[in-house]
């Protein structure tokens, strides 16, 4: 009765049944393939052993060359831990994740050492040429993973179990001071959880993962991929979801404070500029400050407020952006001790119809928000082209006790300016003037400077970080090379004193304000601005203006 029960319920949640309902195929085509693999197989069948020393990796791959042979099926994980190096994910081949069940990754080849634990190796990265430059190195290689697909199709991996990355690299810093090794180009060393390329109908959903390694999810090229429920507790990113389409990442849980949480890019990782389009965030809980293990432990410890950790853990689409990212929603998120939201076109791509609305942030690294378009331009020379960044929607956002050194960014360039740009029902909370702030990635601290001295610089070929922009004469929002700006119910509230305006605007044309509010003190700081109007607010009296060059309101 209870296998019954479990295959009825994973015949429920497989991508084909899934793919039915949303429309990708036909209800006769998922009725087949559902009968197809209405087949359940237990992985100690095929020899593995769940004993936490024997390497089982050869066991469950036959066993999923065999499920797949057979037209697919559920392979079941009994409760147990099963000591892995690469198991290579195939179509029609659902992983069904038992609670009490721990998939732990084997420790990787030592430097100078040819294999790992027991003798055993991850599969070899392979090589990405001619593509490789142009975007980080961990994004050109898939197989050196403990999940590896490519061109596969209709997968999951489901349930309670566990993911322990133990034996992964991930080049992360150490809590303790210096650097974890960067190994990842040595052979036989695995450094990701997941790599996933050129695949479709895909489902991750239910288990937790401790210690990804880089990536706990790196998708390039997978249309209609689902996370869901999923437990992030790790050392490098969560998700990067890259040159993606039609992706749900909802009602998950990221600690990543050494790097980014939900990241989708657009890179040339596939040798073509490819869209990420169609994505929706939702519901999760994303952060930054947690100590490693103690999230998947459910003790919640945070790091203490002098630790060496940059609390990353954003959402952030970008740097990678060659190819795009059209139709993404940023809903409903809770987000802790991270970065604020990042929207990054540095390559030539294309960022346009993006909505975050319905947010909540607290105790925020930097500031809540940084629009960044540039032209770092990396990427084959014949294919680079002006990037965009437009038509973009910020609405009921509120966010507590952000850092303030640095006020949120919305930059473009000269010749190329961000479009289209509203927020609307916004309380930025945040300290107030520091008498210090971060830099270098948050690690350490420097004296606050006179903010009437401050210039920010032009960081028109570089790569986009908000912290890079150092601090700011300003402490709200500093807007720079934009065209069309509507905010509206916008309150800035610093906790302390803030002698700074709460906006300052540079380059920007055509610009409403409507109903803001901010301590009363000079609060607009214009030049080169046209057509700007202020209205029904406590920031400032109402102003009617046509043009700015440099005044103060």
């Amino acid at each position: 009765m209870l296998l019954r029960m479990l295959r009825r319920d994973l015949l429920k949640l497989s991508p084909v049944a899934l793919a039915a309902t949303a429309g990708h195929v036909s209800l006769a085509d998922a009725q087949t393939e559902a009968h197809a693999t209405d087949a359940l197989f237990n992985v100690h069948t095929f020899g593995a052993t769940g004993d936490g020393k024997t390497i089982d990796t050869p066991a469950i791959n036959k066993a999923i060359e065999e499920v797949a042979a057979k037209g697919g099926g559920t392979l079941l994980f009994p409760a147990g831990t099963y000591v892995c190096f690469t198991i290579r994910l195939k179509s029609n081949v659902d992983l069904y994740l038992s609670r009490g069940c721990t998939i732990l990754a084997a420790d990787s080849p030592k430097p100078g050492e040819s294999t790992g634990y027991n003798g055993g190796t991850y599969d070899l990265a392979e090589p990405n040429d001619p593509w490789t430059p142009y975007q980080d190195y961990g994004h050109n290689h898939w197989r050196n993973s403990l999940f590896y697909a490519e061109n596969q199709h209709d997968f999951s991996v489901l349930g309670p179990g566990l993911i322990y990355g133990k034996g992964l690299s991930h080049g992360s810093r150490d809590p303790r001071g210096g650097y974890f090794p960067y190994v990842a180009e040595q052979r036989g060393v695995g450094n990701k959880t997941f790599g996933l390329k050129n695949c479709r109908n895909v489902m991750l959903r239910d288990f937790s993962v401790l210690k990804g390694g880089h990536f706990a999810v790196l998708a390039t090229g997978v249309d209609n991929l689902i996370l869901e429920n999923l437990l992030i507790d790790t050392d490098r990113d969560g998700f990067d979801i890259d040159c993606c389409r039609n992706v749900r990442v909802s009602n998950c849980t990221v600690n990543s404070p050494w790097d980014d949480g939900i990241c989708p890019k657009s890179s040339y990782a596939l040798g073509y500029a490819r869209s990420t389009d169609n994505v929706t965030i939702a519901n999760n809980f994303v952060s930054g400050c947690y100590e490693l293990g103690s999230v998947v432990a459910g003790t919640w410890k945070k790091y203490p407020d002098d630790a060496p950790v940059p609390l990353q853990g954003r959402i952030k689409c970008g740097t990678e952006s060659n190819g795009g990212f059209r139709n993404i929603t940023i809903t409903g998120n809770v987000i802790e001790g991270s970065k604020g939201f990042a929207l990054e076109s540095s390559d030539g791509a294309f960022l346009e119809d993006i909505a975050i609305t319905g947010n909540t942030m607290r105790d925020v690294a930097d500031a809540p928000l940084f629009l960044c378009l540039n032209a770092r331009n990396r990427g084959p020379k014949e294919t680079m082209r002006p990037g965009t960044l437009r038509r973009v929607l910020i609405s009921n956002l509120v966010c507590h006790n952000s850092n303030a050194s640095t006020a949120s960014l919305l930059v473009g360039i000269a010749s190329n300016l961000i479009e289209d740009v509203k927020l609307a029902d916004c309380y930025i909370g945040n300290l107030g003037l520091p008498a210090r702030m971060r830099t270098n990635w948050g690690e350490r601290f420097a004296p606050m400077p006179d903010w009437r001295t401050i210039k920010v610089p032009d960081m028109d070929n570089a790569y986009p970080e908000l912290l890079h922009f150092g601090p700011t004469p300003v402490g709200g929002f500093f807007i720079r090379h934009l065209r069309n700006l509507e905010m509206s119910h916008v309150e800035v509230a610093p906790a302390n004193p803030d002698p700074r305006p709460a906006f300052w605007l540079e380059d920007v044309h055509r610009a409403d304000f409507f109903a803001i509010t901010a301590p009363k003190q000079e609060n607009f700081a214009l030049h080169n601005v046209t057509d700007f109007r202020l209205l029904w607010s406590r920031a400032a009296t109402d102003t009617d203006l046509a043009e700015a060059k440099d005044q103060v309101l």
